[in-house]
């Protein structure tokens, strides 16, 4: 019988998740990690008080300083490097299936499960364990775990990922959770307010230093609060009028200069992406025709995807796409399966 932890946030979805281990006949421990000072008390209860109803013991691991470490400074070294990362994504990769896995180990688990929508399989024809999309299309969550490796693929549950969110709410609720009608989380975890330049200053201890936005033609037009506080694509928060739509259409952050434009100037069909991560293949060997993202919301478009190097791939899309920041994730998906995935360095025309 395998002995499985389940990540516990202290809301539905995870509630739900320790449930169906428990009732595959697992020996079933659930626990929840503290990343942040400001952790709200009452999500620590709330999972607590889910495993107390099912029989569960219940653990909290302190997480702040591998949180800080690999969460937090990748995140501020990325938006000073002029990228716009994805926090979940690398608190995916190195903390929940990274650091929480190692406890896990320790406490003698051979498993741990979380409440992401999304599935595992093993495919015995390719060897390799594939990352399937949730039943659940709105809920799909594939798009933040396609950094797991195979060691990590193949020693996760993802109890949920065959559910609806409305069944997930209705076994919690059939279970006498109290979690069953708590909200989902919209909002970075140590971001509540969304004000990542905020954040960045008060983690930095340093206010970001203005500096001039240029035109497509490199004349000034203006000052800005700070290259770091803007991303490519966005419009509103420039501080100040134009006359006319204005765009962020680059940055050079060793200048200190964000670049504006119209939104015409914002898309591209060919994407080169590095630091890539392969789950369905070992390597791409010929051009193969996949669906891609470049966001989370966004939805997916057909493009062309040939890997160029070890750790780099490109896209070419069918149709131009709109605001490929450097930093952000790109998604490609083989039907159902995430096929790979990486982080955008460049758009190109």
């Amino acid at each position: 019988m395998n002995k499985v932890l389940t990540a516990m946030s202290g809301g539905v979805d995870s509630s739900a998740a320790a449930l169906l281990v428990r009732d595959r006949g697992c020996e079933a421990v659930g626990a929840t990690m503290r990343l942040i000072d400001t952790m709200k008390e009452s999500d620590i209860a709330d999972a607590r008080s889910v495993c107390e109803r099912l029989g569960l013991k219940h653990y909290v691991f302190d997480m702040r300083e591998e949180f800080a470490r690999e969460v937090l400074r990748r995140f501020a070294d990325a938006y000073l490097g002029g990228e716009t990362p994805n926090p979940c994504i690398i608190c995916n990769q190195y903390i929940k299936f990274g650091e929480l896995a190692r406890r896990a180990a320790e406490l003698g688990c051979d498993k741990i499960a979380t409440g992401h929508y999304v599935s595992v399989r093993f495919d015995s024809g390719s060897g390799r364990w594939l990352l399937v999309r949730a039943r659940d299309r709105a809920k799909d969550q594939s798009y933040f775990l396609y950094r797991l490796s195979q060691a990590q693929l193949s020693s996760v549950l993802f109890p949920v990922g065959e559910l609806t969110k409305a069944e997930v709410r209705e076994l919690a609720a059939a279970n006498g959770m109290a979690t069953s009608r708590k909200g989902d989380s919209q909002d970075i975890c140590f971001v509540p307010d969304g004000n990542y330049a905020g954040f960045l200053e008060r983690y930095l201890g340093r206010k970001f230093e203005q500096g001039d936005f240029l035109d497509l033609d490199g004349r000034v037009i203006g000052r800005h609060n700070g290259a770091a506080r803007y991303t490519i694509g966005q419009r509103k928060g420039l501080g100040m009028g134009f006359g006319r739509p204005m765009y962020v259409c680059g940055k050079d952050m060793s200048r200190n200069t964000v670049t504006l434009g119209g939104n015409d100037r914002l898309f591209s069909r060919r994407v080169i992406v590095s630091d890539i991560n392969l789950i369905a293949a070992q390597r791409i060997d010929r051009p193969l025709r996949v669906t891609a993202k470049l966001r989370y919301s966004q939805r997916e478009e057909y493009a062309l995807l040939e890997q160029t190097g070890e750790n780099e791939f490109t896209l070419t899309f069918d149709r131009p796409q709109r605001a490929a920041a450097p930093g952000q994730a790109a998604v490609c998906y083989d039907g159902e399966c995430v096929l790979c995935g990486g982080s955008i360095v460049r758009s190109v025309d």
